[in-house]
Order: C-alpha cells, then structure tokens, then sequence
C-alpha cells in the first residue's frame, strides 16, 4: 500500500509517518521544509503546489496540515479543498486529520462541543474554522475521503498505549469519563483506518481507552 502523508513535518505526521513505515507501508513524506523522517521518501513541496500527478499512484494520502494564527484559519478550507481536487474521481482515499470541537454532543446532531460555555473562547475560531472545511468535504461525493477527529484532550506528548475507542460523530468518554487520546495513539488509529477502509465518506472520532 502506497501512502503519502501531506505536512509530515508537522507533530501529528511525524507520528502518522512513523507508524506507517513500522507497519510496512510503503510511505511517502511530503513537507515544505526539509525534515528528518523515517520515511523512505520525502517530497519538499508546499501543500499549494501540489498537482494532481503528484498524488497520482498513492492508495492513500493523509492530510495532517494544521493553521493556528487568525489569518491562516481559513486554510484549512482551502488546502482541502485543494487536496480534494487532486484526487478526485480516482481510487486515492483522502483521510483527514480533523478537530474536536465539531463533534456533537447531542443526539440530534444540532450543538457540537465549540457551542458549549465552557468551551475556551480563545480556541472558537480555529473550531469554526475547522467545521467548515469539514462541512465543505461533505459535499464533495466525487472523493472517497475520512474524516478522523481526535479527542477533545489531543496531546501532542501523550504515551502511546497501543488502544483506543473507535467512536462517530458525537463526543464520546472513556470508561474514566475522559475524552482524551495522545497523538501516538491517534497515529495507530489513523493507519488503523488507512489499512481497512472501513468508513468511506464518514466523519468518525477516536478516544483513549
């Protein structure tokens, strides 16, 4: 299985591109900044610049960008609609690393976990900004795409236990009433996902056990 990890420089692809070599994937790292990965291949080229022959090839290509700052929030529509548009009408499967603030938290899919009071403010604008792009990729039935968003506690140096909760759309607590999981584990259930295939166009949620 050929796999292209896209932003692999970044903390989540580092893993993603970790566990999936272990594994015995035939992995691909592309970033716009040279980096020292395990992967056997690496491509130095900005998500934008990207073409559709690029990605040509791949079983799988894993989107891990990320945008922080105000001003680039609204990348995170734009990269994939990008990466949408490359693998389009092909049997390359897009799975995505997505947030946590768009999961529900109710049964009637109406409030996500960002609508919640408690929800830190500072934080709102990249959930929205997140939401939408997720939104957007719903639409597009021309792309065999998977959403995977991580629990609402995502830590970037949490260990890896080797388990994890598979869940849907709605926030789901562990059995210590917990919705956490380290970006380890989340890396397990990302390759997980990209071996079986198992929820085409689907928004799914993973926790720690």
């Amino acid at each position: 299985m050929k796999v292209a990890v896209i932003c692999a420089n970044g903390k989540a692809g580092k893993l993603i591109v970790k566990e999936a070599v272990e594994r015995g994937l035939d992995v691909t790292a592309i970033a716009k900044s040279e980096i020292k990965s395990i992967a056997p291949a690496f491509v130095k080229k900005d998500l934008f610049d990207l073409t559709r022959e690029d990605l040509k090839g791949y079983d799988i290509v894993i989107d891990a960008f990320g945008a922080w700052t105000e001003e680039t929030l609204p990348l995170h529509s734009a990269s994939l609609n990008k990466l949408c548009n490359l693998v389009s009408n092909s049997d390359t499967r897009l799975l995505v690393v997505g947030g946590a603030g768009s999961l529900y938290v109710n049964p009637e899919h109406t409030l996500c976990v960002s609508d919640g009071a408690d929800f830190p403010g500072v934080f709102k604008p990249l959930a929205a900004a997140m939401a939408k792009a997720l939104e957007e990729l719903r639409t597009r039935n021309d792309v065999k795409w998977t959403y995977i968003s991580p629990a609402g506690d995502f830590q970037a140096d949490g260990e890896r236990t080797g388990t994890y909760i598979l869940a849907g759309e709605e926030l789901t607590l562990n059995a210590k009433g917990e919705s956490v999981i380290s970006y380890a584990d989340y890396a397990i259930a990302m390759i997980d996902e990209a071996t079986a295939g198992c929820h085409i166009q689907e928004r799914i949620s993973v926790v720690a056990e």
